[in-house]
């Protein structure tokens, strides 16, 4: 009998699984010795369930700590090791291959031509070059356009299986009740919460190829809503790319955001309103170094607030979406913004206030000061948030995340939601390049 080759998959609840169903579930040349799982809190410790992982695995898998990569490395004498989380730098990535190479296992990283799944469906991706560029603000205005043409448009999020996997593997959300149906965290909802308010299908889950077949069921068009600077999960007709004008440089030296960055057939350039031209232009000269056939979007954020004189000489707490200002690594989001925009006194600094998990973010992401990012993975965790803001001494709340945060927290002071969409400056722009994709397919 032929000697399976020996795996780890190092993840973070998302990619890993998905390389896992895509290439290794009942693949009789590989066994799964492990997950490991980094940068989510609670993980780790769990186990990937039987009902998913296949015939092979009866007793499903464990997720350890990828702190102790090494010994597993040894304990389970591994072949190969599969790297399959996102937004890190190369670096760091080279630093986990030295560490595998160390322990004597091969480093693998698994490429598109084996991970995406095809569709019977057209479909456009939205991806990044980092975590907080802008991807869902451009998902939502490419949304509204195709159903602006009548055409019935499904969205697939990339995934957070931050819960009980076996009951994770495909889920719908048409309703902001299947919000409390699918018990959704913090995270997840900043991602599904605007599209079901304005009126669109989201699905997500833990088999995407599951996931895929029953959104094809209802839709015209496939919209890939990427998570942090992941590529899709799908082959695309159109892909696009958000580059961040904050973090210039950052598309050539993060993983696998450059991929993103190679890849596209549109790259748009966001925030440009917020930086200097140079930052642009250097973005542009990468565009046209490493993908000259990209054609380039410029584009900026418009923030708002319902009621910004409620801001103007007050002391405001800002609570920003949690991935873009921690492994996003952005000191602040839309709701610094929007203080400084209308006139606040003082950002008050939120680390001395913090308990529990939330002191703990603060320690983990240093780079953050007059920000309180909103983390709740767990219902732990969404009570320290909670308890962590009231605690605090100003005068108002402010959240920057897409989600209405006061239906999951309580808060006892005044709070205002901020809202932003994406605006673009000059051509061409999405609906141009979506507009003459349909076209071509008889669509329209």
């Amino acid at each position: 009998m032929k000697k399976r080759r020996k795996i780890i998959i190092m993840g973070a609840a998302g990619r890993d699984f998905h390389n896992f169903n895509m290439v290794y579930r009942d693949n009789t040349d590989y066994e799964v010795a492990a997950f490991t799982a980094t940068q989510i809190p609670g993980t780790e410790g769990r186990r990937y369930p039987k009902e998913l992982a296949g015939k092979l695995y009866p007793s499903g898998i464990c997720i350890y700590p990828e702190e102790e990569l090494t010994e597993l490395i040894k304990r389970f004498k591994v072949d190969e090791v599969v790297f399959a989380y996102s937004d890190v730098s190369h670096e760091y990535v080279m630093h986990k291959a030295s560490e595998v190479l160390s322990a004597g296992a091969d480093f693998t990283l698994i490429g598109p031509n084996h991970t995406m799944l095809e569709s019977s469906k057209p479909v456009i991706s939205v991806c990044a070059v980092r975590t907080g560029a802008g991807k869902s603000p451009a998902t939502r205005k490419i949304a509204n356009f195709l159903k602006g043409l009548g055409l019935k448009t499904v969205i697939i999020r990339h995934p957070m299986p931050y819960g009980v996997l076996r009951k994770q593997a495909v889920q719908r959300f048409e309703k902001l009740s299947d919000l409390e149906k699918y018990e959704a965290t913090i995270e997840e909802r900043e991602d599904y919460e605007p599209h079901i308010r304005n009126g669109f299908v989201v699905y997500a889950g833990v088999d995407y190829e599951r996931v895929l077949a029953e959104a094809e069921g209802e839709a015209d068009v496939i919209l890939w809503d990427g998570g942090n600077n992941d590529y899709s999960f799908i082959k695309s007709d159109i892909y696009i790319t958000i580059a961040d004008a904050y973090r210039p440089g950052h598309e050539l030296i993060y993983h696998p955001g450059e991929t993103n960055f190679r890849m596209a057939d549109a790259i748009i350039i966001n925030k440009i309103d917020e930086t200097n031209e140079r930052n642009v232009e250097l973005i542009e000269d990468n565009i046209k170094k490493f993908n000259p056939r990209a054609k380039i979007i410029k584009a900026r954020l418009e923030v708002a607030i319902e009621n910004p004189e409620a801001i103007k000489g007050k002391r405001v707490l800002a609570v920003e979406d949690g991935p873009t200002v921690t492994h996003g690594g952005m000191k602040y989001g839309a709701a610094y913004i929007v203080a400084k925009k209308y006139g606040a006194k003082e950002l008050v600094d939120p680390r001395k206030y913090a308990v529990g998990s939330i002191r703990e973010t603060f320690e983990k992401y240093g780079h953050l000061e007059n920000v309180l990012p909103a983390v709740g993975y767990s219902e732990e965790q969404i009570k320290d948030l909670q308890e962590t803001i009231n605690n605090i001494n100003c005068d108002v709340v402010i959240s920057g995340t897409p989600t209405d945060l006061s239906r999951i927290v309580k808060i006892r002071k005044p709070f205002y939601q901020v809202c932003y969409e994406m605006e673009e400056i000059g051509e061409p722009c999405l609906e141009e390049i979506v507009k003459k994709f349909l076209k071509s397919r008889k669509m329209i």
